[in-house]
């Protein structure tokens, strides 16, 4: 069996083929396609763990855990009673669009083909990717600012933790990267799902635009606070207006999650996103990611748009 590398590989490599073959209007892409022609699922959800939202401890992360209140899981209740046979659901935490070493946004694209997933009655396919991705100059990701950048206090988190390399270059996330890193997939998806809407999902607010602090709820009683917090609200700041900037540039529907969720992120009166063990929230919940409230808002809001 070839290594996850391999099957990234593998798939980008599948991915620009096809994206070439059809740019050149030959017959050569549907060799990539399932082999047995299908109507498609209705929806196609594709993304990373604020798709996912679900996660367990003991699978070290080699396992796809999806949440049975993530917002995909909201969105087919929402679609009837038989509305989660509908939505095809290939998302998976520590996704990325293209870095790996995990499931990539050519993998998913690639599993929900196989499963049968796109098709002419396929009504709207969403890309909710990007936070987990490494930018410009550096290999890290957000996970990894967490620990060397946020939870910092002695040398905190402010923009010179970009050339410290304790956080992604934020100076590399563009509309312009962002476009271009998913226009393979987009063009595949197009092709062999034709009705479908594509949009790309905003994040939620997760932390106020603009600010220099960030703070995290713990136990619900002892928030952590970040006084020097500048790089991480900011990097969350670009990867709002890259996924904006990439959608127009794709003609694509940007979907506003952070305006949704304005004023309910980290330590707000009235939080959507979990803290960590924060009874305000989901006690249990994954960490800095929405609540069952925050992707209930989520779910009613693309149901309203796309499929009502």
């Amino acid at each position: 069996m070839g290594s996850a590398a391999d099957g990234v590989g593998r798939g980008l490599r599948g991915l620009c083929a096809v994206a070439l073959a059809i740019t050149a209007s030959t017959v050569g892409a549907t060799t990539a396609h399932a082999d047995s022609p299908t109507e498609g699922k209705k929806v196609v959800v594709l993304g990373d763990s604020y798709t996912a939202n679900g996660w367990d401890p003991l699978t070290l992360g080699d396992v796809c855990v999806r949440g049975a209140t993530a917002w995909p899981a909201q969105l087919g209740r929402l679609i009837g009673p038989h509305g989660s046979d509908e939505v095809a659901d290939p998302s998976c935490s520590g996704a990325t669009i293209d870095s790996g070493p995990g499931y990539t946004l050519a993998m998913q694209v690639l599993q929900a083909d196989h499963d049968g997933a796109f098709g002419p009655a396929t009504a709207l396919v969403t890309i909710q990717l990007g936070l987990d991705d490494h930018w410009g100059e550096t290999d890290q990701t957000l996970w990894y600012a967490l620990q060397q950048c946020v939870f910092d206090l002695i040398r905190g988190c402010d923009l010179d933790a970009v050339e410290q390399g304790r956080i992604p270059d934020i100076r590399g996330v563009t509309g312009v990267v962002y476009a271009e890193r998913i226009r393979a997939a987009v063009t595949y998806i197009r092709y062999y799902a034709p009705a479908a809407r594509v949009v790309i999902v905003g994040y939620p607010e997760i932390l106020p635009p603009g600010q220099s602090t960030a703070c995290v709820s713990i136990l619900g009683v002892a928030p952590f606070i970040q006084p020097r917090g500048r790089a991480i609200v900011e990097y969350f700041d670009r990867i709002d207006l890259a996924q904006r900037e990439g959608a127009q540039l794709l003609g694509l529907d940007f979907f506003d999650a952070r305006a949704l969720t304005v004023g309910h992120g980290l330590c707000s009166a009235e939080p959507w996103i979990n803290g960590v063990f924060d009874p305000h929230t989901d006690v249990v919940g994954l960490p800095l990611h929405p609540s069952s409230r925050g992707d209930a808002v989520v779910a009613n809001a693309l149901y309203d748009r796309y499929l009502r």
